[in-house]
């Protein structure tokens, strides 16, 4: 008996200090909200100007909710596109990535995606974008050029057109439609002949689907084995991801639990569809970029040993969010919970995933990372496809000699930084040096070294040549045979791909 009123004397004070404390901050936010509404009131009635509501609310709103995590987020009305995007990857326009050199130039088309109302259109990479609707695009920067392209499915927009290679001026009408960019990017049977590969780049609604449907295609055309490639993936819908998984292991396979101090118990998600094959060998390729649901398909893998997993260390994004309503059909996008795999290993706090094997990064030099930061590279590509009107097959593609010392000529009359990381490095040391008035007695010595260091744009473009081609030809193939193209041209220098290829042997 006295244990028993122990026992209840003990959970009476549980219960106490847990409504104390939902009391507690219940009343701290009904302090904040009154202060905060008054604060709004003074500055309505005493502020010397008009005050910019909608800035300082929404600032308000985002410095809140920065205090908390970097997913919780708050998704106005006008935002809801951006949301669709996010969810589902879609949105009404004609699907083209444009380009804007400056506010003061015309748009112009930088990529049509493949089967797109712009492509069937006849638009092509390169041609000017002079009128939309009527409106000049000068004086419009990209994101108001963009806006102007998007709107409903089945709504027209009508463009006047400077095409690329013939100098021709013409009125183009193209009806809208309603544009989804899959997340299964590309899919094939890899050179060996034996390889399925998969590259994953997204998680939104219905790429469970679509990747079981892309695995039964690529067995039936003889694949033994599948490399799921998540590298850069930064995840997405959560049932997505259990939905991924069940293609690979049994019905009612645990893949994450949910928890959170709003869950009184753990939410489990277990796979729901037989499996379409439980035994053909799997491999995930994964490296920093691989977050979120990544994670979750490459721990649940993993940790039944359904797969080897292969790259580098993933992002640690082991949080769960959920899309709320607000007031004035705005949204909240809020962290919910942290997720486990299967095993009870939280990404959050084991800062991602350590893969079974560990292969080389793909490292480039400070040179190329300049060429494509300032735009060298695609603004090379832009003055490329004025004079080609075709490109061979991608197999066949390889940019000649002569096409490469046209591209060294155009990046010498560009202004990018092409000091190699030791150039940077020394330029650091003598500023400091300098600061701490140490430069003059070690002029000699520092000047030899920066003699040392120096290296000619030209030199250094032609000593980077190997690294800086690959970029080169995959802006044109992309133009020429679209995104499916360009992720073909880029498996051919992928050394980490090559590397897992020989240690999955």
């Amino acid at each position: 008996m006295m244990i028993m009123k122990r026992t209840v004397l003990i959970l009476a004070s549980i219960l106490l200090s847990i409504a104390s404390e939902a009391q507690s901050q219940s009343f701290k936010i009904g302090k904040w909200t009154e202060i905060r509404n008054s604060i709004v009131k003074e500055l309505n009635r005493s502020y010397a100007d008009t005050l910019p509501v909608d800035r300082m609310e929404r600032a308000a709103v985002d410095a809140m909710l920065s205090q908390l995590d970097p997913y919780t987020v708050y998704i106005p009305v006008e935002e809801d596109e951006d949301l669709q995007m996010m969810v589902s990857k879609s949105y009404g326009g004609i699907g083209a990535v444009i380009y804007k050199p400056d506010v003061d130039d015309y748009v112009y088309i930088n990529e049509p995606y493949e089967g797109s109302p712009a492509a069937k259109a006849g638009l092509q990479c390169g041609d000017r974008i002079v009128t939309i609707d009527g409106q000049s695009t000068l004086g419009l920067n990209a994101s108001e050029s963009s806006s102007r392209m998007k709107g409903a499915p089945l709504t027209e927009v009508r463009f006047h057109v400077i095409k690329v290679r013939t100098g021709e001026e013409t009125d183009v009408a193209i009806t809208r439609e309603r544009i989804h960019l899959p997340d299964i990017q590309y899919s094939a049977i890899l050179p060996d002949g034996k390889t399925g590969y998969i590259l994953q780049t997204g998680f939104t609604e219905g790429v469970g689907e679509e990747l079981r449907s892309t695995v039964a295609e690529l067995k039936a055309k003889g694949a033994q084995r599948i490399v799921l490639d998540l590298r850069g993936n930064g995840g997405g819908l959560l049932n997505e991801a259990v939905n991924i998984v069940s293609v690979f292991v049994p019905k009612g396979s645990l893949v994450v639990s949910q928890k959170g101090i709003r869950f009184p118990e753990p939410v489990e998600n277990r796979t729901e569809r037989e499996p379409l094959d439980t035994g053909i060998p799997l491999a995930v390729l994964v490296d920093s970029g691989s977050a979120s649901a990544s994670e979750i398909v490459t721990g649940a893998l993993q940790d039944y040993g359904r797969a080897t997993v292969l790259g580098r260390q993933t992002y640690g994004k082991g949080l769960v969010q959920s899309i709320r309503p607000l007031p004035h059909d705005g949204k909240m996008k809020v962290t919910v919970a942290k997720y486990y795999t299967p095993s009870g290993r939280c990404v959050q706090d084991i800062k991602g995933l350590t893969p079974d094997v560990e292969l080389a990064p793909m490292e480039y030099s400070r040179l190329t990372y300049s060429l494509v930061m300032y735009g060298v590279i695609e603004n090379y590509m832009l003055e490329y496809v004025k004079t080609h009107d075709s490109i061979p097959a991608v197999e066949d593609f390889h940019l000649s000699e002569t096409e490469y010392e046209d591209f060294i000529k155009y990046a010498l009359t560009k202004e990018f930084d092409y000091r190699s990381s030791a150039k940077t490095y020394f330029d650091r040391m003598r500023e400091e040096l300098r600061r701490d008035k140490l430069e003059d007695s070690m002029k000699e010595s520092l000047d030899a070294m920066e003699k040392a260091l120096n290296m000619e744009k030209e030199e250094f473009l032609r000593l980077k040549k190997d690294e800086i081609i690959p970029f080169i030809e995959e802006e044109i193939v992309c133009r020429y045979h679209f995104q499916k193209g360009a992720v073909q041209l880029r498996l051919r220098y992928d050394t980490q791909l090559q590397e897992a290829l020989e240690k999955l042997q």
